[in-house]
């Protein structure tokens, strides 16, 4: 719920504070005061789009706060984002630069806007002109009725999504596969030759780098083999006796120096002796160490050719499919995965038809429960909506919600695009097989039509009314914003919409822009939008008005009475009448559709 907001610089209002009622505030004010800078400012919170035209002339920016008592759904999205909630309360602000840019923060917190929109998906929902126009369109008509539907719809909905993108793959693969029999059989040759080589090689992880050592050692064993047993000798002496006797090596000399120290008593050069011994020990492993690389020193002339024979196998393979041995031993295991999906016999292509068949008739199924639930809401949805016409000066009119079902040629079914549902082939489409439209019979003796041909502005506004009276129940949304509702309706049937709004308004919180006095007389809290000149340029301010100060306005509203005694009565006898009918809609139970998302 949508507690307070404050809206700076934007359009003609300068800075502005609304407090909101839990129940129907109502937001009037003469034209051109800067009514529908409310409504923009409610649509930048929910994430809308920014302009710079928006900002006051001469401001920096706009900015528009809004403070929420947050629900789960909110309280989740902000621990997501790490935005701060104060005693269930979260603060969300929306700033537009005069150059365009936008900035959006929740709890503190830098967000991007889209989060913003993610808050508004659960907190608030604008109803204004263009939802009526939405209203006309065939997916927007289907989206109402799966919404009022609610777990019955969602629930097959979400199973015939899930298998039918299954199904829409084994579709196209087999589509690929038959189609391009040819290209595909061509593929798996060069694949198969590919392998072929690759495996008549047989190369080994790392190879080419293994061989790249063995060819050094090689090439330059006579080199090595001088360095190693030059620094063998110098660590353990020559093999010759009388050569060692005349040049003794490292380890000799280090051993005679233990040998001195090990004849004197005192106890520092004792103590050295432990240290020449460590030494010693090491002097003794690398000389081995060396001794043993010796043995293995190859200078066979046949093994450093093989070795470069070797060495050319492997660069035939690396020029082809990969820079080293690791790349083309993926290489063919990505081959070898990729002929298992280019198999083209008619085995194969049966086994795919015959999964695609299994598929569309799951997927049917799925539809045909999506097909029930939806008629069995739509006839619900129909007799409650037309029995809120009745209330809103259209006592004659009958509003009919059809399924239909979106039919397709057989040979749709063959190229995966359609499904067969109890005999007929049937378009399935990303939210089942139904066609879905709204068609008003606006008064006795009228053909139905639907709403783009058989609704004025006044009548659609209406209908849209009766639907949201109705969707009330099924909507999760606590806060609704309904901006010019009341378009081209005036007399009797303002004061019904007031009714259904003042009803609508015991289990939602509801926002009203309005021109019409009979909707504002069922306000819980009246706030007008006042404009003022100065220096030619219009700036506007909100203030709530008290219930003396409500009278005025009304009889203002009413045909700009407000100064007579006429004027006032009748405003009087509406805010009466208004406060009669919201005592008997909070004692009355709630409506059928509280429960109806269960169904």
């Amino acid at each position: 719920m949508l507690a307070e907001m404050r809206i700076q610089g934007l359009g003609v209002i300068d800075d502005a504070t609304l407090e909101l009622d839990p129940g129907l505030t109502v937001l009037t004010g003469e034209t051109g005061a800067g009514k529908t800078m409310v409504v923009t400012g409610l649509s930048l919170l929910g994430g809308g789009r920014a302009e710079a035209s928006r900002v006051s002339e001469g401001a920096r920016r706009a900015v528009v706060e809004g403070r929420f008592l947050a629900r789960a759904q909110a309280l989740a999205l902000a621990e997501e984002v790490g935005a701060d909630v104060d005693d269930g309360e979260l603060i969300a602000v929306r700033t537009v630069s005069a150059d365009g840019r936008s900035r959006a923060h929740l709890g503190g917190r830098s967000v991007p806007v889209g989060v913003l929109g993610r808050l508004a998906e659960a907190s608030l929902a604008v109803h204004g002109q263009n939802d009526q126009l939405r209203l006309l369109r065939p997916a927007d008509q289907r989206a109402l009725l799966d919404r009022y539907a609610g777990d019955a719809v969602a629930a097959p909905l979400q199973a015939y999504r899930a298998v039918r993108a299954e199904w829409q793959k084994v579709c196209a693969e087999l589509v690929e596969r038959r189609d391009g029999a040819r290209r595909l059989a061509q593929e798996a040759d060069l694949l198969r030759h590919g392998l072929a080589e690759i495996e008549a090689v047989a190369p080994r992880p790392a190879e080419d780098r293994e061989l790249v050592e063995q060819a050094r050692r090689l090439a330059a064993a006579d080199d090595l083999r001088e360095a190693a047993t030059g620094a063998r000798v110098a660590l353990a002496g020559a093999d010759d006796a009388a050569a060692a006797m005349d040049a003794p090596g490292a380890a000799g000399l280090v051993g005679e120096a233990r040998h001195r120290l090990a004849g004197s008593e005192d106890p520092e050069l004792a103590a050295l002796d432990a240290r020449l011994g460590e030494a010693l020990a090491v002097l003794d492993d690398v000389a081995a160490e060396l001794t043993g690389y010796l043995d293995r020193l190859d200078a066979d002339p046949e093994r450093l050719a093989a070795v470069l024979s070797r060495q050319a196998e492997l660069r035939a393979l690396t020029r082809k499919y990969a820079a080293d041995t690791d790349g083309v031993l993926a290489w063919a295991d990505e081959a070898r995965a990729r002929l298992q999906n280019l198999d083209t016999s008619d085995e194969a292509l049966a086994a795919l038809a015959a999964r695609r068949d299994e598929l569309a008739v799951e997927l049917a199924g799925h539809a045909a429960a999506i097909t029930a639930a939806r008629t069995t809401a739509a006839s619900r949805l129909a007799a409650e909506t037309t029995a809120e016409l009745a209330g809103l000066a259209m006592r004659d009119a009958v509003l009919a919600v059809g399924v239909a079902p979106r039919t397709a040629s057989p040979e749709a079914v063959e190229a995966g695009e359609a499904i067969v549902v109890d005999g007929t082939p049937l378009v399935a489409g990303g939210s089942g097989t139904d066609e879905v439209e709204l068609r008003l019979t606006p008064h006795a003796g009228s053909a139905p039509q639907p709403l783009h041909k058989g609704a004025s502005g006044g009548e659609l506004s209406r209908v849209m009314l009766a639907l949201e009276v109705a969707l009330a129940g099924a909507d999760p949304v606590p806060t609704m914003v309904f901006d010019e509702v009341d378009a081209g309706i005036g007399g009797r049937a303002g004061v019904e919409i007031g009714r259904r709004l003042a009803r609508l308004a015991t289990s939602h919180q509801v926002i009203v822009v309005t021109h019409l006095a009979q909707v504002a007389a069922y306000a819980d809290r009246h706030l007008v939008v006042h404009k003022a000149g100065a220096g030619g340029v219009t700036r506007s301010s909100v203030r709530t008005l008290g219930q003396e100060d409500r009278v005025v306005e009304l009889a203002r509203m009413l045909a700009g009475l407000d100064e007579t005694s006429s004027g006032r009565a009748h405003a009087e006898e509406l805010l009466a009448t208004a406060d009669g009918d919201k005592r008997a809609a909070r004692s009355a139970p709630k409506g059928r559709g509280r429960t109806r998302r269960a169904s």
